[in-house]
């Protein structure tokens, strides 16, 4: 079984596929399948990506609060997909901490997008963290 970390980045993966993909997620799903060994593919994978995509418009809303340089559209795709994961789990999932979704995603970042992005990233989620905070206080 994999771990949160491996799932985490297999959604992520996932994710930025579909930005380029008008697929349904089944046959992303199913193409990544046959793949396994690239991108292994299990129900917490096809929920994590599901969630994110079901709340899409939720959390591109939360993005462009806290984006005040780019609009949502103009944020590079891999950004786009490493920001909805962590704020996706940070809303939605009790078991993934703040803090571990931010380091997971800034990771991610880091593995995958430019330098800047990756000071983007981190930035906007911990904005969106504080004012969190700020809510539960």
């Amino acid at each position: 079984m994999a771990g949160r970390h491996e799932v985490r980045q297999a959604a992520f993966l996932l994710s930025f596929e579909k930005l380029f993909l008008d697929d349904e997620l089944d046959a992303i799903f199913e193409g990544a399948e046959e793949l396994d060994e690239f991108i292994p593919i299990n129900d917490e994978v096809k929920a994590l990506v599901r969630g994110v995509f079901d709340k899409q418009n939720e959390l591109d809303e939360i993005i462009a609060k806290y984006s005040d340089k780019r609009a949502v559209n103009r944020i590079p795709k891999v950004d786009l997909a490493v920001l909805r994961i962590a704020i996706y789990e940070t809303l939605y999932d009790d078991k993934v901490p703040v803090n571990v979704a931010i380091s997971e995603a800034v990771g991610l970042a880091e593995k995958y997008a430019l330098d800047a992005d990756v000071s983007f990233v981190n930035g906007l989620l911990g904005a969106f963290a504080k004012d969190l905070k700020k809510d539960k206080d």
